[in-house]
């Protein structure tokens, strides 16, 4: 599943650069950037500390489900009839 469209979503809404969320994750920015193109994989500590930093849960459901809470909602509402 490729995560790096959520990734880089998340931290444009945040107004970051890949340099600021490299060091808010302990990270190097080019591994931001192997993220965000899909050429590394996004584990669970990774997910769990940009939950963290950004301060938003959504972000694990997101990742986990692979779409954005937009689609998300979308998808439930048409499931239950909305």
């Amino acid at each position: 599943m490729n995560f790096g469209v959520i990734v880089k979503a998340i931290r444009v809404r945040k107004g970051w650069t890949q340099e600021e969320l490299a060091d808010q994750l302990h990270m190097s920015r080019s591994a931001i950037g192997k993220l965000e193109n899909d050429q590394q994989t996004l584990d669970v500590p990774t997910l769990m500390r940009l939950v963290s930093v950004t301060g938003e849960p959504a972000i694990a459901v997101s990742i986990m489900l692979g779409m954005d809470g937009i689609t998300l909602l979308q998808q439930f509402m048409s499931f239950i009839g909305g």
